[in-house]
């Protein structure tokens, strides 16, 4: 499924949010100079001579909603913690393995899926409305695009929101799945810590030993996350959908992310062979710098609202 908006509920209480970062989301927000004012005239120009925009954004548009990325200099994931994401052979081989991934994930749903979009998410929504963004394909699975009403959108690596049969492929929102989850661990309960970027959170082994997960309602078979888990690779329908959008395209943007997944980096290659204007907005150097020389090493909720269109 490609357009995870048709399958979230209707938001409540989406307001625009401004640029400056609260308190409680700057941890996860990697340190940046100011803006690059040549950078920023670069960019301008750049969007303006584009009348169908590519867009794919990562990890760093989010950290400024709160949701830590896993790779970002000294305030990501892997910096603070010894902590990796789920790997999707040993979610599949492993039913121990799926138990404690469902635990953690079910404690830290509530906080995860109370995130709402920011000023990034709201620009890109923007361009899209007034006809300058053609499309704009995220790594992300948090479903904050879908939130900021974007719906020229693929979802590279899927949407926690969506929870999938392994078996027989039927899709269900996951806030359904959270009240099965409670159904069936009546007096369950577990704090959680800090979330990770697809919603886990770290729990002590002895801590879910007795969580129970639910199978599948209409075959009895194994659920899984709709997400591409770290090991797996992106449907090739998917890909393909992508690399079209991409030749429909007159530019390609970055916009927070360091293109360190070949999933994502495949698309800027292509962009280059097709010798399309690429820029990138990211704090931090990205894999793709060798492909543009349009960088701004800033917050994407700073530099994006900036753009006159």
């Amino acid at each position: 499924m490609l357009f995870s908006w048709r399958s979230l509920p209707p938001c409540v209480a989406v307001g625009r949010r401004a640029s400056t970062l609260q308190a409680s989301v700057q941890r996860f927000v990697p340190a940046s100079g100011s803006i690059d004012s040549s950078a920023l005239e670069e960019l301008q120009a750049f969007v303006s001579q584009s009348s169908r925009l590519f867009v794919i954004s990562g990890a760093g548009l989010s950290t400024e909603s709160g949701i830590p990325d896993y790779r970002s200099e000294g305030v990501g994931l892997y910096a603070r913690t010894n902590r990796r994401p789920m790997q999707h052979s040993e979610f599949v081989r492993s039913a121990k393995s799926r138990q404690r991934y469902w635990a953690r994930n079910y404690v830290g749903w509530p906080q995860f899926s109370s995130h709402q979009p920011n000023s990034a998410h709201f620009t890109l929504r923007d361009w899209e409305e007034k006809g300058k963004l053609h499309w704009l394909v995220t790594q992300n699975v948090d479903a904050l695009h879908s939130k900021a009403g974007q719906q020229r959108l693929t979802e590279l690596h899927g949407s926690t929101y969506r929870v999938v049969c392994l078996d027989c492929g039927q899709l269900t929102p996951r806030a359904e799945l959270q009240k099965r989850f409670a159904a069936l661990n009546p007096g369950w309960a577990a704090s959680a810590g800090a979330v990770a970027p697809d919603g886990d959170v770290f729990l002590e082994d002895e801590q879910v030993l007795n969580f129970r997960i639910p199978a599948c309602d209409a075959c009895g078979g194994v659920l899984k996350p709709e997400v591409t888990f770290f090991g797996d690779v992106v449907n090739r329908t998917t890909v393909n959908f992508v690399h079209n959008k991409l030749a429909e395209s007159d530019a390609v943007l970055v916009a927070g992310s360091s293109l360190q997944v070949f999933s994502g980096y495949r698309f800027l290659l292509a962009a280059s062979e097709r010798k399309l204007p690429i820029a990138i907005v990211n704090i931090g150097p990205t894999r793709a710098d060798h492909l543009t020389d349009i960088r701004v090493s800033a917050r994407c909720g700073e530099v994006l609202p900036a753009v006159q269109l």
